[in-house]
């Protein structure tokens, strides 16, 4: 009963966080207030709705963060933002529809690399080297685990002690066997200061570097 309520209520919360008039962002609001309220409807969506919820959620918040990328296309954090929700409901998707948003977030990565690639300590090589890793390969997709280490490894330059940044190439070590160096990853992530404002996204990801952690160290031994 606990578990429905707390889904319940994190439905509705993603619902209010998307209410939005068709410009995709309210008359009058900033940029800035646009863009936290995009990165705030994708925490609760991604950590707080229920699965079975949260190919919809990711859905709808799609149109936001797109228009919201098309009003702002020489700035990089929103083109950033539409790509993370764009792949984010690419991995939710799963089915026809997954590539074409996973296009559709390569191609904003690309955009935002061009312009600064610094924006959001690097969030768009952390972003695209992983849809290079978690895609699959020639035929199906344009997966590639070459691109994939070396945006990472380009991102760790830049932020070599962000939560994402470590855990992100933690996870593409893992899935490539090397489980001593990605350990040592996790580890950092897991000891990466907290972001004011993402305590939602924080305690998630936090969640899921200690679940990592745990599958590294029993394939250690």
């Amino acid at each position: 009963m606990m578990h429905h309520r707390l889904s319940v209520l994190a439905t509705l919360a993603i619902a209010a966080l998307l209410q939005f008039p068709g410009s995709g962002a309210r008359a009058g609001e900033s940029f800035d207030a646009e863009l936290d309220a995009v990165r705030e409807a994708w925490a609760v969506a991604n950590y707080q709705v229920a699965k079975d919820q949260r190919e919809a959620a990711f859905e709808k918040l799609g149109v936001r963060s797109a228009a919201f990328a098309d009003q702002h296309p020489t700035r990089p954090e929103a083109l950033i933002w539409d790509g993370i929700v764009q792949s984010t409901y690419a991995g939710v998707n799963g089915g026809l529809g997954a590539l074409g948003a996973a296009k559709r977030a390569r191609a904003r990565f690309e955009a935002a690399l061009a312009i600064d690639g610094t924006a959001l300590d690097g969030s768009a090589y952390t972003s695209l080297g992983t849809l290079y890793h978690k895609v699959p390969g020639w035929p199906i997709g344009f997966g590639d685990d070459k691109k994939a280490r070396q945006l990472l490894e380009k991102a760790l330059q830049i932020n070599p002690a962000g939560i994402d940044a470590n855990y992100f190439y933690g996870e593409f070590l893992f899935d490539n066997g090397e489980y001593a160096q990605a350990l040592r990853y996790l580890e950092t992530a897991q000891k990466a200061p907290s972001r004011p404002g993402r305590e939602i996204a924080d305690a998630g990801r936090q969640a899921e570097v200690r679940d990592l952690i745990a599958r590294v160290r029993r394939k250690l031994g």
